[in-house]
């Protein structure tokens, strides 16, 4: 069986942080006249990440994000979901994972959604994949698209949106602004700044120069058009969640501090002095707990670890281990050769380790990589 996560009911105090994964947090929502100053926030979709929202069919907010519910795995676990509002964000339905038609089956699966309105009444949703799951997130990792009518059916459009030759692209935000398109994805640490590609159509993209940045603020967030000579991006940093406007996509005018303390948020404009926010928020107050195990059934060591662990598991055999980040990503997915799991290729950081017997019981032990 899987050792659930107990989510207690209270949230912890602080902002969000590396320190805790997307199944340990909650998205929160919160509005605002002046896209600066928020109000007290409300829990928008618990055990989530990476929200984007965007209006579509004049009427209707659609909000998809990354999903973390139990049970793992299960139907809701890292799987892309959509909600839907036709009240301007009072009232949503609930989440619904979406359907990729035409994924090829040798693709991992869609993580890291962004939705953008076109045509009318169409949507396309971008996204992270690869085709094939590497060990690492490294430069197989592209952006890729699927178009829909419905926001939960989609096509998959063949091909990469986005491919940089030798570096990962993750987290992207898309949006429509003046004569284009623009798209952009963090370069790697916030000092590295982002990709910034622009296209015609939103599917041909052309790269254009990396927008700079600097250690306080990372570029993971979204695009807004706050008018048709401003395009703003949300992203967050060391002192919450700020903003940056352009009136070209690629001349930066400086950074906005707003009062939210937060991650990878997303901003929709419902009009004038109305913005509707959907940010990820503090972890809740949880633990690792299974019933059916004791504490010492499991160990891994050393703790913290530079270049590799060992797993301890008395009476079983642990085939296989995935280790997921502290966003939510699997950076490493193989077959266990012994008792030993290298860590060498990975950065500092928390980990949690999923380890699965011949059994197909898995255990999850936090682990702490150092340099």
């Amino acid at each position: 069986m899987h050792a659930p996560f107990l989510l207690l009911a209270a949230l912890a105090c602080g902002a969000a942080t590396a320190q805790n994964f997307p199944w340990e947090r909650p998205l929160l929502i919160s509005g605002s006249v002046d896209g600066i100053t928020f109000d007290p926030p409300t829990v928008f979709q618990d055990s989530s990440g990476v929200p984007s929202v965007v209006r579509w069919h004049g009427d209707t907010l659609v909000a998809a994000f990354q999903w973390f519910r139990q049970p793992n795995p299960g139907p809701s676990w890292d799987r892309v979901a959509v909600k839907f509002s036709y009240d301007n964000g009072a009232s949503w339905t609930a989440p619904t994972p979406i359907v990729v038609n035409g994924l090829p089956s040798s693709y991992q699966r869609p993580f890291d959604p962004t939705l953008a309105a076109f045509g009318g009444d169409s949507l396309r949703i971008y996204f992270s994949s690869s085709d094939g799951m590497p060990l690492m997130l490294d430069s197989t990792v592209n952006t890729y698209s699927a178009r829909s009518a419905d926001g939960v059916h989609y096509s998959f459009e063949p091909g990469a949106r986005v491919d940089e030759l030798n570096e990962r692209v993750i987290d992207p935000a898309v949006i429509q602004f003046g004569p284009g398109w623009h798209y952009l994805a963090p370069a790697g640490a916030p000092q590295d700044g982002a990709f910034h590609y622009v296209s015609p159509d939103g599917v041909g993209w052309a790269a254009v120069p990396t927008i700079p940045s600097d250690m306080q603020h990372n570029w993971t967030g979204n695009y807004v058009v706050e008018n048709p000579n401003e395009l703003r991006f949300y992203g967050a940093g060391t002192n919450g969640i700020w903003y940056n406007s352009t009136p070209n996509g690629g001349q930066w005018n400086g950074y906005t501090n707003t009062n939210v303390q937060g991650g990878d948020p997303s901003v929709v404009k419902l009009g004038v002095g109305s913005y509707l926010m959907v940010y990820v928020g503090a972890p809740y107050v949880t633990g690792i707990a299974d019933p059916h195990t004791t504490a010492s059934d499991i160990t891994v060591y050393p703790q913290p670890a530079s270049t590799e662990l060992t797993i301890s598991w008395p009476g079983h055999a642990p085939v296989r281990y995935r280790l997921w980040s502290a966003t939510g990503t699997c950076v490493a997915l193989a077959s266990l050769q012994g008792n030993s799991v290298p860590l060498g290729s990975i950065g500092a950081g928390l980990y949690l380790l999923e380890v699965v017997d011949a059994q197909g019981t898995t255990r999850l032990v936090r682990v702490l990589k150092e340099n």
